[in-house]
């Protein structure tokens, strides 16, 4: 796995790293396999701790505009942005009805696993050293992972008259609990996707990809 290389995580406990590439679809399926859901719950802890550290030692920031802060770099899309750059995304284990829907949920929650199992594997010094390597430029540059995205695309594609729409291209699962795949469309070419438990959430994501993108 390439992030072992780039990291400097030779040694990582490989039974715990598996287990946290391992999807809860894949384990009902396995007898013998274990889920990422226990590694997830501790990475969320270990990420919020050196997160906060940093705003606490590195900025003069009040209370609430660190709490802010690290809200903006901790949430479900700044986590999948980091885990699709470093490459994690490509190594979950899913079960055979989960293969099309590696959402962002999925891949944010692995970032957080794969945290729990470098704490574990070398404690918090490396775990602070890989946090900050990957999050800290981000926060540097003062980076946006979410906002209205739809508004921002809008405004950017008519400063070069281009036309969009967003398309509804797939919907699947229960009446209670829908998922929804949208694509974004500039002058008819599909420039984002995105994946919500609402249109709108899909439409959001679909626009932040686009942006991405067309903002380059």
């Amino acid at each position: 796995m390439e992030f072992i290389e780039k990291y400097n995580l030779n040694g990582i406990n490989e039974e715990l790293l598996d287990e946290a590439l391992t999807h809860s679809s894949y384990s009902n399926e396995h007898k013998y396999a274990i889920n990422y859901e226990r590694l997830e719950f501790l990475g969320d802890a270990v990420l919020e701790l050196l997160t906060s550290e940093y705003f606490y030692k590195e900025t003069d920031y009040k209370e609430g505009i660190m709490t802010k802060k690290r809200a903006g770099f901790v949430c479900e899309q700044a986590l999948a942005h980091y885990a699709k750059e470093i490459g994690i995304d490509k190594y979950i284990k899913v079960g055979h009805g989960q293969e099309s829907n590696i959402n962002d949920t999925i891949i944010a929650d692995v970032f957080e696993s794969v945290l729990g199992v470098i704490y574990l594997s070398f404690g918090l010094d490396k775990a602070r050293e890989y946090i900050y390597s990957i999050i800290v430029p981000y926060i540097k540059k003062d980076f946006v992972f979410f906002g209205d995205y739809k508004t921002l695309l809008q405004e950017y594609v008519q400063t070069d008259k281009k036309s969009l729409e967003y398309v509804l291209i797939k919907e699947y699962g229960e009446a209670h609990n829908k998922t929804f795949e949208v694509e974004v469309k500039i002058n008819d070419i599909v420039y984002g996707k995105g994946i919500g438990k609402s249109k709108k959430e899909a439409e959001q994501k679909a626009a932040f990809d686009a942006y991405q993108k067309s903002a380059k």
